[in-house]
């Protein structure tokens, strides 16, 4: 038997929508994709000097709120590494494999945003 989540399961519960709480939540479930966070992160402080708005900073948290909650989900990410290797495979954007695949990609990113948002 092994370690990881039952079909549909979370890997961690959800964490709180701040900026640590992400930050510790991806360490756990994708350490690495840290150093993207990071860097989206710092451009967003920098948009967010730059304009005197806090917009880019909220847009960094909706964004990483979202793929925290892929990430935590096998469903979730399952399915959008499904779409993926389905779009590496083809690259014929009139294929309909290619357009199921981008329709996926939004859908789970879709129900992501619902289950963070709500």
């Amino acid at each position: 038997m092994g370690t990881g989540p039952e079909r549909g399961g979370e890997l961690i519960p959800r964490p709180r929508r701040t900026p640590d709480a992400l930050r510790v939540a991806l360490a756990r479930i994708a350490p690495h994709r840290l150093a993207e966070m990071k860097q989206q992160k710092n451009e967003a402080i920098s948009l967010a000097a730059e304009h005197d708005t806090l917009g880019p900073l909220h847009g960094w948290m909706n964004v990483w709120a979202r793929e925290v909650e892929v990430e935590r989900r096998y469903d979730l990410s399952a399915r959008r590494r499904a779409a993926l290797d389905t779009l590496h495979r083809t690259s014929d954007k009139a294929d309909p494999a290619f357009r199921a695949a981008m329709d996926e990609l939004r859908a789970v990113e879709d129900e992501a945003t619902r289950a963070v948002s709500g």
